[in-house]
């Protein structure tokens, strides 16, 4: 029987023993994780916490919806047995009716057949670091190799345990600037997270400082369930002459391989950050996102509504 619960509700020690055990467990779907990303976000239960799906509501101009949260790429149903469409569609008919709106991702491991929902499969790339360091370079591609000899002849650092402030900044005042919706409530609840995550031992941060000792490339990474996610990252234009980024994810590749470890590099539909990511040997997969539309006519037609409901 799956059960709707308010966030006061949730048992967040089960909650995230679930998650720990699921097949298809992520950092996303932790409930630390959830309170910093979407306070008083609910669930859907199947018995003793054998199965959930956080819920991430909100309400707008008297509408209920749920949306999917920033630095949240997938989120879903996760279970610790074997998930089939029968049973992710038993979630999904769970969600209560009030909310009239929906546009979420699930995760990749949840196949459906969603009846009533529009479906979009969206595209992510991994990296099984299993294999040692010298097996996996043997796949990057020639472009990747190219760009990696590039940087190692730029004299380059790679650092550990930059400050999250700083990578922060970088992209605020490079690509940040590029991209209207991304509000300070944003940057401040990225670096809550990025704190939360160094304090968790769950996060990790780097920087790759050139020949003056000048930060030019960051990224975040967020590990748990044997999957280690590149969450968030920033560069100037001196990254792209030096190729610092290419320089910084070899390094991670290096100092990960070989574990059990899989680089989730976070997309992309962008067909040039899908080329990046490939350059290393990703694999692509996809995720599916739902989106499905009761509101009454004629506000279902107000396209204006329906943007300004998903930017939260």
């Amino acid at each position: 029987m799956i059960k709707y619960l308010k966030h006061n509700e949730i048992d967040t020690g089960k909650w995230d023993k679930c998650i720990a055990k699921s097949v298809n467990g992520n950092a996303y779907a932790l409930s630390w994780y959830l309170d910093i990303i979407h306070d008083e976000w609910e669930a859907l239960v199947e018995g003793d916490y054998e199965r959930v799906m956080p819920l991430t509501g909100s309400r707008k101009y008297g509408i209920r919806y749920l949306f999917q949260p920033y630095f949240a790429q997938q989120l879903g149903v996760f279970s610790a047995s074997k998930l089939n469409p029968g049973i992710v569609m038993g979630f999904l008919r769970a969600i209560p009716p009030r909310y009239r709106f929906i546009d979420i991702n699930l995760n990749s491991f949840n196949k459906i057949n969603a009846e009533g929902y529009d479906v979009i499969y969206n595209r992510n790339h991994v990296l099984d670091l299993i294999y040692k360091y010298e097996k996996i370079v043997e796949n990057y591609s020639k472009n990747t190799k190219r760009n990696l000899k590039k940087s190692r002849l730029n004299d380059l650092t790679l650092m550990k345990g930059v400050k999250p402030e700083e990578i922060i900044r970088l992209f605020r005042e490079n690509r940040g600037k590029t991209l209207k919706r991304w509000t300070d409530k944003h940057y401040f609840t990225l670096s809550r997270l990025m704190y939360s995550s160094i304090y968790k031992g769950k996060g990790v941060v780097y920087g790759v400082f050139d020949e003056r000792n000048q930060l030019c490339a960051g990224a975040f990474f967020v590990k748990s369930n044997n999957r280690l996610v590149f969450l968030f990252s920033g560069s100037d234009e001196s990254a792209r002459q030096n190729a610092a980024m290419t320089y910084l994810i070899d390094g991670v590749i290096f100092e990960f391989t070989p574990s059990r470890l899989v680089l989730d590099f976070e997309g992309s539909n962008n067909p040039g950050l899908a080329r990046f990511y490939k350059g290393f040997g990703a694999k692509e997969i996809q995720y599916p996102r739902l989106r499905l539309n009761k509101l009454p006519f004629p506000v279902k037609q107000l396209h204006s509504l329906i943007e300004v409901l998903k930017k939260n």
